[in-house]
């Protein structure tokens, strides 16, 4: 059973940091619930010490940090860099036609184009300013995309560790 359980933990991890960069996949919220299951199950590191309640709540708060600022980056940046919502809802429809062209490839490029051309055909921009808007949106989307990988990987280490 406790090999199940392992195996469980070790999918939700990479899962989840697959999920840090597809749109569909709730990257965080995954991984910190293989630690979870680790916790309940009884995991333990190298030298037989369970997971302390303390790692698992500072990973929880982590995971629900990284997930606010992940939608609060990207808006952030695409309006500093004068978008509109038009130029917000580009870059995320971008970013999941992109993901089923050529991932992750198509992602970004996709993200940016969403952006740009969304900037330019609803909210009226031209070209200069819609590539100002899409290349805030595009730096928020890596933002949030980088800080969520980084939690993911941080939790998948613990899962690593507390998984023996």
């Amino acid at each position: 059973m406790e090999i199940v359980v392992a195996i469980i933990a070790v999918l939700c991890g990479v899962i989840g940091i697959l999920g840090s960069i597809l749109p569909a996949l709730p990257g965080p919220p995954l991984t910190w619930a293989g630690l979870l299951l680790l916790y309940f199950w009884g995991g333990t590191n190298g030298d037989g010490e369970p997971m302390s309640l303390t790692v698992l709540l500072v990973m929880l708060g982590v995971t629900v940090l990284v997930s606010i600022i992940d939608y609060v980056v990207p808006m952030y940046l695409t309006k500093a860099t004068g978008g509109t919502k038009y130029a917000e809802r580009g870059a995320l429809v971008g970013l999941i036609l992109g993901s089923f062209l050529i991932p992750p490839l198509g992602m970004i490029i996709g993200s940016f184009l969403g952006a740009f051309l969304m900037e330019i055909y609803y909210a009226r921009k031209t070209s200069g300013d819609a590539l100002k808007a899409a290349a805030g949106s595009f730096l928020g989307f890596l933002l949030g995309t980088g800080i969520k990988i980084v939690a993911c990987c941080v939790m998948m280490y613990y899962i690593v560790v507390y998984m023996f």
